[in-house]
């Protein structure tokens, strides 16, 4: 049986735009085991499933609200209600100053009616999909930039926690992982506020490999840059840091990110992708934007 667990990273992002409605009910007849939301906070306080604190990447905000952004010619999530954030159209990631897609072969920008949504619509929507499919699918959220909030006197871990317990994700055992790159917050967020999820340390500097045993501490995973995984080449062959054998001595999951098909970089194909990390580095799943790829590589 496979234990490897997939996680649709934004949903299946690489069909239609990230964190749309759409892209998380795609990924969930994909059949994953985790659906991601990254989380940002509105004006009033919502959390809204975005990838960043910022809105003129995915968004038309730049055209129906042009006077709201701020001195860095930025347009931010927290300047605007739910109701406000509710009317703007979203489209694939674009460059907000040249206008230009990010990835040029995905869905076509500026085409398709889709919506921004809230936590709460996410979860139930999920939620619905379980109870109507008998699947138990579950939710990867990660609280995002919690200094940038806290600077502007939100708590956006303490709403997010509020909103995972009502919908019945207090403990490991419910289908729920948490994840921030903050690893003060999510410290705090095992030791201050007492929860009992799943909580997976997100890294991005090749320093943090040496706080493992500090990880462990608090966190049960990790989600690390998938090349901090990969150390050199050695005839073809790919030769790996001691990243994920130190963390499985901790007792640490590894959940690498992101598994592009699009952007293959290192390696000759996605099935060499696969192949290399999820097999010869045998770590314990995956962030992909290409879930169906991942989840019939393992099914294989």
């Amino acid at each position: 049986m496979n234990t490897k667990v997939v996680i649709a990273h934004r949903g299946a992002s690489g069909y239609l735009p990230e964190h749309t409605l759409e892209a998380k009910a795609m990924a969930f007849a994909m059949n994953v085991d985790f659906i991601e939301q990254d989380l940002v906070l509105s004006k009033d306080d919502v959390p809204i499933v975005i990838h960043d604190i910022y809105l003129d990447d995915v968004t038309d905000v730049a055209t129906k609200f042009a006077d709201r952004k701020r001195n860095d010619h930025r347009y931010y999530v927290i300047d605007f209600t739910f109701e406000e954030l509710q009317t703007l159209a979203v489209s694939e990631r674009f460059d907000p100053v040249t206008g230009k897609q990010f990835y040029p072969n995905r869905f076509p920008k500026e085409k398709g009616t889709f919506k921004l949504h809230s936590l709460q619509q996410e979860i139930e929507l999920i939620q619905g999909l379980n109870q109507a499919t008998g699947k138990k699918i579950g939710i990867y959220p990660e609280i995002k930039d919690p200094a940038f909030h806290a600077k502007e006197g939100k708590q956006l871990t303490e709403i997010v926690l509020q909103i995972l317990s009502e919908y019945g994700y207090t403990t490991k055992k419910d289908a729920c992982n948490l994840q921030c790159f903050d690893a003060k917050e999510l410290e705090r967020i095992r030791v201050e506020l007492k929860s009992d999820l799943f909580l997976v340390q997100l890294m991005e500097f090749p320093e943090e490999v040496n706080n493992l045993k500090h990880f462990a501490s608090y966190a049960d995973g990790i989600g690390p840059w998938y090349k901090q995984v990969l150390d050199r080449k050695v005839q073809e062959k790919w030769q790996f840091t001691s990243l994920v054998s130190d963390a499985h001595a901790l007792g640490l999951k590894v959940h690498p990110y992101t598994f592009r098909a699009d952007q293959l970089d290192e390696f000759s194909s996605f099935d060499a992708m696969m192949q290399t990390l999820l097999i010869d580095a045998n770590v314990d799943g995956a962030f992909t934007d290409f879930p169906d790829l991942v989840v019939t590589f393992l099914n294989k």
